[in-house]
């Protein structure tokens, strides 16, 4: 029985309905991105993980957030925009969502369940919050903003 993290609903950044479960993937990287943030220069290292990693069961997916000091004014097309001129980023992206509150993305509701922060907060505090899903679900690993992407290879370097 498939997990039913893999069946929420997702908008692609060029209006595309996906769920996890259409990323043919051993290893999904989520994480919650901004184009205005000190963070921001991370998309370098998502991508390079993706480039690394991409062939070998990972698959790293970016969804804008301006919940955090209006970082992300950007509307999809500009994001799409600037994430490839600046970053060369090839892997998918999303739509801008909500990760607080109560209109916050259902997968970002499910992802801090299953991964809380620090003292078991359920809050995303910042940009750049990442969630390492791998063995369909069973396993979710949170890292904080200031886990680069870098700091990340054993951990996916385990799962894959």
């Amino acid at each position: 029985m498939r997990d039913p993290l893999f069946d929420i609903a997702c908008l692609t950044i060029d209006g595309q309905q996906k769920t996890l479960a259409d990323y043919d993937a051993k290893v999904l990287l989520v994480v919650n991105t901004a184009s205005q943030c000190g963070f921001t220069p991370q998309y370098k290292g998502l991508e390079a993980l993706w480039q690394r990693y991409g062939e070998r069961g990972l698959v790293v997916l970016g969804f804008p957030c301006d919940q955090f000091g209006r970082q992300e004014p950007g509307d999809e097309e500009q994001i799409a925009a600037f994430c490839e001129r600046n970053y060369g980023v090839s892997f998918p992206l999303f739509a801008k969502v909500q990760v607080n509150g109560s209109d916050a993305h259902p997968l970002f509701v499910q992802l801090k369940k299953r991964a809380p922060g620090l003292l078991g907060s359920k809050a995303i505090k910042w940009n750049f919050t990442k969630f390492l899903i791998a063995d369909e679900g069973r396993h979710v690993e949170r890292f904080a903003s200031r886990t680069t992407p870098e700091a990340l290879v054993e951990s996916i370097e385990a799962l894959i």
